[in-house]
């Protein structure tokens, strides 16, 4: 077996491998600043490199051995950065390594099950069908790789490392991995083994569109009661990977296209996320929006570059992320039309929708506590400015590109990275240019309307109630209380119990069921005297044994 055996560069993995370095790029240039002062710097810039050649080998082999051996790599390096964080951290990592190693296991045994099915562990010489009588290995070894895919990409129920690693993890990181190479990693597996390792029945096409549209509300609801940046940028982490696996599920050409230009889309805008929640860290010394505001004016960069993204991920035109979900919709109302199980279809079709009102609503709260509004502790703000250009300049190349790849999407992103996958893709209904045109008009008009209103002369005063003046922090709203209200809903009130006790977390509840950490640290008490009684045991059984 030679070394282009090993390797293969086509249509699907190339815009991957660019995208991979693009990403390396802009977070080791962010990292220059962020990380400054902070531990571990070596080993930090070693991770991270190889995390990049790691990721870029996974994507380009042909080999089914390779490819585990370079996975199992991501995982470790994956733990070891988020390793890096501050307090909590240890606990998050391990949850990530328990969660992404597991489901490698799991990996393992498919590639097992493929090997013995296909005689071949060379990815281009294999493919099983899933339909017929005889499918139930090549199913088991679809459902086991696809599981080590949606870990990695971050899809339920293999989601809850996520939050927990976005809260705790160093920003840069969490800007890199979880937020854009783990998602083109586990996105880009997927859409591999669906077009090419298997040719995929009805019905697991159907369960890729369920899963996606639970991934999309479970996740998206969950966002929307956040008080963390971190954490809300998280779960809409994981609540965009439902879009993916909608759009692959779909098993048509356009909705497949947006499935992948979305997971190229989500990668953008999702690191340019982070990224800002990074600066506005290192300014303020938080990511709690009941303790942020104002900041659009000290920040005005960063403003820019988390608002373009806000637009993207909410699928508002004409920025990136509203053409790849309108693929989407258009591949799920293709699958509709053709009559198939429309009455599961239609209601993918509209959790995908009100996905989106919701990540809107969710993002309006983000920006408002943020960036908009009052102040908080005005005090503590009066020295704040815009952070230095290695990590201001990094979000704003970010955002501008969810502009050109909206705007240009037909010219660019279909046209070099998409359109070579699938051939000439029927995407109707997005007139770039007119509908620009019309936007960029309207807003014009909305700027010069604001303009002319502002010789209206107003007078300032201190707020009051019955004559007693408010103390203007005390009293202030923020962007904390928009949707505190949905928690006391009946039933909502019981799932977001039921979510905080961790019934809904695979990790958590693997703990309940598999008591051996609990075994394990009863046998690590701390004292070297039942350490070294434990040594001469496990000596003595193998001499017993290799005898």
């Amino acid at each position: 077996m030679n070394f282009f055996q090993l390797f293969k560069l086509d249509s699907l993995n190339g815009f991957v491998v660019l995208a991979i370095g693009f990403f390396t790029v802009l977070a080791l240039v962010y990292s220059s600043k962020f990380m400054q002062a902070k531990r571990g710097l070596v080993q930090y810039y070693l991770y991270m490199v190889i995390t990049a050649i790691c990721a870029i080998g996974a994507v380009l082999t042909n080999n089914l051995v390779l490819l585990l051996f370079f996975w199992g790599i991501l995982g470790l390096t994956l733990y070891l950065l988020v390793n890096l964080g501050g307090e909590g951290a240890n606990l998050a990592a391990k949850k990530t390594f328990v969660i992404v190693g597991g489901t490698d296991a799991l990996m393992l045994l498919g590639i097992s099950i493929l090997y013995f099915l296909s005689g071949s562990i060379q990815m281009d010489e294999i493919n099983i069908s899933l339909t017929g009588n005889s499918s139930g290995l090549g199913l088991a070894a679809y459902l086991l790789i696809a599981a080590a895919c949606f870990a990695k990409a971050g899809a339920m129920p293999f989601h809850s490392w996520i939050p927990d690693c976005a809260d705790k993890a160093p920003l840069p990181v969490v800007a890199y991995l979880p937020a854009a190479v783990d998602k083109l990693l586990g996105i880009y597996l997927l859409a591999r083994i669906s077009l090419y390792l298997f040719v995929l029945s009805p019905a697991v096409n159907m369960f890729l569109m369920i899963a996606g549209a639970v991934t999309i509300i479970a996740a998206v609801m969950m966002a929307l009661i956040q008080h963390n940046m971190k954490r809300l940028l998280g779960y809409h982490a994981v609540s965009q990977v439902g879009y993916m696996l909608l759009g692959i599920g779909t098993g048509t050409a356009v909705g497949i296209a947006g499935a992948i230009f979305h997971m190229l889309n989500n990668s953008i805008y999702k690191q340019c996320f982070f990224l800002a929640a990074g600066n506005v860290e290192q300014k303020t010394g938080t990511t709690e929006l009941n303790k942020l505001g104002g900041l659009a004016k000290t920040m005005p960069i960063t403003y820019i570059s988390c608002l373009f993204a806000s637009f993207s991920i909410c699928g508002i035109p004409p920025f990136n992320g509203f053409v790849s979900k309108w693929m989407i919709y258009q591949g799920v109302i293709e699958r509709l039309s053709s009559g198939f199980n429309g009455l599961i279809v239609a209601f993918c079709l509209v959790a995908a929708m009100f996905g989106s009102s919701l990540t809107l609503a969710s993002f309006m709260k983000l920006i408002h506590a943020v960036f908009l509004g009052q102040r908080m502790n005005q005090q503590e703000n009066k020295e704040i400015s815009e952070v230095k250009w290695q990590m201001w300049m990094p979000p704003a190349i970010l955002a501008l590109i969810c502009v050109v790849f909206g705007v240009f999407a037909n010219q660019i992103p279909l046209r070099y990275f998409i359109q070579p996958i699938l051939g000439n893709i029927v995407f109707s209904g997005w007139y770039a240019g007119v509908t620009t045109l019309i936007i960029m008009i309207a807003l014009f008009s909305g700027v010069v309307i604001f303009y002319l209103n502002t010789k209206t002369v107003y007078r300032k005063d201190q707020a009051f109630v019955g004559g007693e003046a408010l103390d203007s922090d005390a009293h202030a709203v923020t962007g904390t209380e928009f949707y505190n209200t949905v928690k006391d809903i009946g039933l909502m009130r019981m799932v977001y119990k039921k979510a905080e006790a961790g019934v809904f977390d695979i990790y958590e509840q693997g703990k309940k069921i598999f008591r051996v950490s609990d075994f394990l640290r009863f046998l690590h008490n701390g004292i070297m005297p039942t350490y070294l009684i434990w040594m001469l045991l496990g000596m003595l059984g193998l001499f017993f044994f290799l005898r």
